[in-house]
């Protein structure tokens, strides 16, 4: 009788899974659009007031997306004071949609990574998950990668995508 012999062990991969990454604290859009006066302007008196008087404890510990959906002209500091709130209550916050605020999260985690630790190896990046992870987020690790990795390749280490291999 033959023994079965794990080939995806003994491959010498590391798998990368960007789910490790993922900032699982909710998700808050915060649309200037409700301080707009008339829906149209920011009138700094009524805004600065708002600003004090605001409960920031509701984005405790939250990733916030901070957005403008009306199709005004908000002046820079509106958003800049926003921030300033957020800083110190909320996990996270960036300027932009949803998307913007998971691309600056996993840039955020993504930067911290010692990617030395990853110099000449062959790097599987997995594919599938539970997780909502964005394509920036794979481009991003890619980035990151390219320069140190012998190879990376895409999907489970039973099944990959070549993606990238180092010339010799």
């Amino acid at each position: 009788m033959e023994t079965i012999q794990n080939k995806v062990s003994q491959s010498g991969l590391l798998t990368f899974n960007l789910e490790d990454y993922y900032d699982t604290n909710a998700r808050i859009v915060f649309d200037l659009k409700e301080c707009l006066f008339m829906g149209l302007i920011i009138k700094e008196k009524e805004f600065r007031e708002f600003i004090k008087t605001n409960d920031w404890e509701l984005f405790r510990n939250a990733n916030v997306a901070i957005i403008c959906s009306a199709d005004a002209i908000v002046p820079t500091w509106a958003f800049m004071l926003i921030a300033s709130k957020l800083s110190g209550i909320a996990n996270h916050f960036a300027f932009g949609d949803l998307t913007n605020l998971e691309n600056s999260l996993f840039q955020n985690a993504l930067s911290k990574i010692d990617i030395d630790a990853f110099r000449n190896q062959k790097v599987v990046i997995k594919g599938c998950g539970n997780l909502p992870i964005t394509t920036n987020a794979y481009v991003e690790i890619s980035r990151l990668l390219l320069p140190v990795v012998s190879s990376i390749m895409y999907g489970e280490p039973c099944s990959t995508v070549p993606v990238f291999k180092r010339k010799l």
